[in-house]
């Protein structure tokens, strides 16, 4: 997905007395281009939740955790990206809270669709991939980075993207 369909996607604030510039830093157009590079191939983040086994998810939701840690290591302290990495960090922190590291408590069961273990794995899987694709979608906008459309499946949806048909000619009518 192209950066200017994910800038249409994010709402703001204007006010008709101005706006604010922002020029990021090196570190954090670089920071954030390895961010997004990394999570474009974390299928945790997009795949169906049936293709996965779930003690992969675990493994590799551990491994986003570092991951984001070490990057926010390398940044400085008043980078903006930083809030969404650390935001995406907690999900993280949530997500293996809600079903365990140990691939025991709630993993185990998370494939028999009717125990209720796989209820809330994959409702604690659903949230974190909501908190990321916010997250994946702000850091795009800031810093002009496209999203390969697998990542980009996780990003809120365009308003216009939601309106049916009869939506659609309402709006070109009276624009």
């Amino acid at each position: 997905m192209k950066f200017s369909e994910i800038a249409n996607r994010l709402t703001g604030i204007s006010t008709p007395f101005g706006g604010v510039s922002w020029q990021p830093a090196e570190l954090e157009i670089a920071a954030a281009r390895r961010v997004i590079a990394f999570l474009e191939d974390r299928r945790v983040l997009y795949e169906p939740g049936e293709l996965e086994q779930p003690s992969h998810c675990v493994r590799s939701v551990i491994e986003i955790r570092h991951y984001l840690s070490d990057e926010l290591g390398r940044l400085g302290s008043g980078a903006e990206i930083a809030a969404s990495l650390r935001a995406m960090r907690a999900a993280c922190r949530k997500f293996l809270d809600r079903v365990g590291t140990d691939g025991e408590r709630v993993v185990h069961f998370a494939n028999d669709f009717g125990h209720y273990a796989s209820w809330t794995f994959y409702s604690a899987l659903g949230e974190m991939r909501g908190t990321f694709g916010v997250h994946v979608a702000k850091i795009a906008a800031a810093f002009q980075l496209d999203v390969e459309d697998q990542l980009a499946s996780i990003l809120p949806a365009s308003a216009i993207a939601d309106s049916g048909d009869d939506d659609l000619q309402f709006l070109r009518e009276y624009r």
